[in-house]
């Protein structure tokens, strides 16, 4: 039993206001707020509900805010919250191919149906600071009061430089429908395709990919939130588990199999960034209901297999899907995802991101932070105890070479007489 410390719970209740006055800072800068968090840290807020194992941007936003932006706090707290949530059961699959596309990249097609798509992304800029970021904001107009874009909105509305909008401005992409590309110039581009092909989809036509079917009887996805994981794991509950999990210990894992523990070079088959609608059928209606959409990533990462004795020589497919806009982490999830398949392949499993048990335990950073961060509580009791246990070590070892050396000393003296 720890030893009652006098006082202990006044200091616990006074670091919560020191928390609150961290989390506040300076109060001559004003205060953010969860708008802002979930509009201009679209990005953070996505990995916190991957991580939190919630899709709900608000709150995402909130528990950034409440953190101090801790993704992994953050991350706690929303996981913390889903378990009150009332079940009501599971979404009909989603429809990825129907996805209204941001952002469609492919490294292994150049023209490829439907066409690559861009969209936002850091992948084309230099890594260099931009210090007018440090400017004072402005407030954005709204362009449906017929109010200026970009720089011309810093100037007063008598300013003839002030631009008007109109349908041939390049606008910010958050302004554009979903599915649709952004006018560029004088140049309209037209509206996406409504459903787009996936990649893999392509390559299974040529019969050149792995085949994937759902297993016998078509079950319900293992739940791990509500029951214990057993290994070796299905391929559900790791694309779950990795789903929201780390997504830096992804990175490294997926990072390790193309390195000195895998030696595999992938392509990205397809990485497309979009809104999916979520799907529900109710037990009393007995038909689907369109409950929103939801922004998610997809990964579908080609690899090459040799074949073996029953399988000729093929692709094969990571999978990875994470809310939010996601890339490194769908492509982590993909990679990983890949490694782990390797008994269904007869692969020998010799690196750490071919272990399941490893893989799955290891990412879930919520229950990491945990076990790390318990070892700054109170272990006082546990401390004596090794305490007194190397003190009597000490002493037995002290004890026994002070034995030893009476000894030597006693066999020496018949030598020095004679």
């Amino acid at each position: 039993m720890y030893v009652a410390v006098k006082g202990g719970e006044a200091a616990i209740l006074a670091t919560h206001d020191l928390v609150a006055e961290a989390r506040r800072g300076d109060p001559a800068v004003p205060e953010i707020s969860v708008a802002q968090i979930r509009e201009q840290q679209a990005l953070a807020c996505a990995r916190v509900m991957n991580e939190g194992s919630l899709y709900d941007q608000d709150l995402a936003a909130l528990a950034l805010k409440q953190s101090q932006g801790d993704v992994i706090e953050a991350a706690f707290l929303m996981r913390a919250y889903r378990t009150t949530l009332p079940r009501f059961g599971s979404s009909e699959p989603l429809d990825t191919a129907a996805m209204a596309i941001r952002r469609r990249v492919s490294a292994t097609y150049k023209d490829l149906p439907g066409g690559q798509v861009l969209g936002p992304t850091y992948d084309y800029t230099h890594r260099l600071f931009d210090f007018g970021l440090m400017d004072e904001p402005q407030r954005a107009p709204s362009p449906l009061a017929g109010e200026g874009w970009g720089e011309g909105s810093r100037h007063g509305s008598d300013d003839p430089s002030r631009k008007v909008a109109s349908d041939s401005d390049l606008r910010d992409p958050s302004s554009a429908p979903s599915g649709h590309l952004l006018p560029q110039g004088e140049k309209e581009r037209a509206p996406l395709d409504a459903r787009m092909p996936r990649v893999p989809d392509i390559l299974g036509a040529e019969g050149l990919m792995e085949a994937e079917e759902p297993p016998e009887g078509d079950p319900r996805p293992f739940d791990l939130t509500r029951d214990p994981v057993s290994f070796p794991a299905d391929r559900d509950v790791r694309l779950q588990s990795m789903a929201r999990g780390d997504e830096g210990f992804l990175l490294g894992l997926g990072y390790s199999v193309q390195r000195g523990f895998g030696g595999t070079h992938p392509f990205v088959g397809e990485v497309r960034v979009g809104e999916v609608a979520v799907e529900f059928v109710p037990e009393e209606l007995g038909f689907a209901v369109d409950l929103g959409d939801v922004t998610l990533t997809e990964c579908q990462m080609v690899n090459q297999f040799q074949g073996s004795k029953d399988v000729p020589p093929q692709f094969t497919r990571g999978y990875g899907l994470v809310f939010g806009h996601s890339e490194r982490k769908a492509m982590s999830m993909s990679l990983v995802d890949r490694a782990l398949k390797a008994r269904d392949f007869g692969e020998a499993t010799n690196y750490p991101a071919q272990q399941d048990e490893f893989v799955l335990y290891h990412a879930d950073n919520v229950e990491a932070a945990g076990f790390v961060e318990h070892l700054k509580l109170p272990h006082y009791v546990d401390f004596q105890g090794e305490l007194e246990l190397i003190r009597r070590i000490r002493r037995e070892r002290e004890e026994r070479i002070a034995r030893e050396q009476g000894a030597q000393e006693q066999n020496a003296m018949p030598e020095a007489a004679e």
